[in-house]
């Protein structure tokens, strides 16, 4: 194949199977993905499902602590995981421009292989396009992911109950800000990586062995406050938050103040909120912090009755201000 993405890889003809059969079924391959069928043969799954679909369009394609392939892995794997289900099974289309370099490319594809085996899930059908050089910024993927609900109910946004608890898996804003470190050329005395990894095995753990998981939610885009918002909407509940329980890595907190940023706003990719019954609570938190994806899990505030929608934060110096959903995207501090 050719250094560079060329439109001949997209073009359905000898150069596509080349890529196909050279690169994506290499690293992607099983039984199902091997058929190269229109479409995936699923036959052994019954009972309520979940599904997911999200458009992976990071810059840059790689960041301290991962890439846009392990990324997209794990940002669909997590979604269908906060439906309180074991993921299965993902399709898998990229949308290349021109000129991308393969090496670039196959370091991707390898990465998804790696984060899909370690997630217990397979690629079963997929897609590629490729479009004119200046049509894209080098690499789009999009990922659907399946998979079981074992619990029952399901948890959902809407379903937070007046004196749940709020607990988090762990630091919030890491991969928000390691991106845009590494976007701006950024550099602080210790490295900040992205916290991308998948959750699966911690929720399934938390649905068989505590239950009654109310609600579940990854707090990506818009980060922890937007989440709890969105939260607390759905369930037409006040939700009071401690700035003093809630876990920040110390260069994380060092390098939003210097940039005049809120890391409760910022995307993470390897972290989930879980509020349950208060009783609970510390079995749930016990069991979190046994895995390594919930070390830094933490209880840090409770659900009630008050003003529908609305997130309170207790502030570390004992008053309280609104969290609220900002409009669009955080400012740097400019003056």
């Amino acid at each position: 194949m050719s250094d560079k993405v060329l439109l001949d890889y997209g073009s359905g003809g000898r150069a596509s199977h080349r890529l196909i059969k050279d690169l994506f079924l290499k690293y992607l391959g099983g039984p199902a993905l091997n058929r190269l069928d229109d479409a995936a043969f699923i036959e052994d799954m019954h009972g309520p499902l979940a599904m997911s679909t999200d458009t992976f369009t990071i810059y840059p394609l790689f960041f301290p602590g991962g890439d846009i392939g392990s990324l997209a892995v794990h940002g669909t794997v997590n979604d269908v995981a906060m439906l309180g289900a074991e993921p299965r099974y993902l399709s898998c289309a990229f949308l290349l421009e021109e000129g991308l370099d393969m090496q670039d490319l196959e370091n991707i594809v390898r990465s998804m292989s790696e984060a899909a085996r370690n997630c217990g899930v397979q690629v079963v059908t997929g897609d590629t396009k490729v479009v004119p050089r200046g049509a894209a910024d080098k690499m789009f993927i999009n990922t659907t992911g399946i998979g079981r609900i074992i619990a029952d109910p399901a948890p959902s946004g809407s379903r937070a109950e007046p004196g749940d608890a709020v607990l988090i898996s762990g630091t919030m804003g890491d991969h928000g800000l390691a991106v845009l470190a590494h976007r701006q050329g950024l550099s602080f005395e210790t490295d900040i990586l992205s916290d991308s990894r998948a959750l699966n095995g911690l929720t399934c753990n938390l649905i068989r062995q505590v239950g009654n998981v109310h609600v579940f939610r990854d707090p990506t885009r818009g980060g922890l406050a937007t989440t709890l918002n969105e939260i607390a909407s759905q369930s037409g509940m006040e939700i009071l938050v401690h700035e003093e329980r809630i876990p920040v890595h110390r260069e994380v907190q060092a390098g939003c103040s210097f940039l005049g940023l809120d890391p409760l706003y910022l995307a993470n990719e390897g972290k989930f909120i879980s509020i349950l019954p208060e009783t609970l609570a510390e079995k749930a938190l016990e069991l979190m912090r046994s895995h390594p994806a919930g070390r830094d899990a933490a209880l840090i505030g409770h659900v009630r009755e008050g003003h529908r929608g609305r997130v309170i934060l207790k502030t570390s110096l004992g008053g309280h201000r609104l969290l609220d959903m900002l409009e669009g995207e955080q400012l740097p501090r400019i003056c």
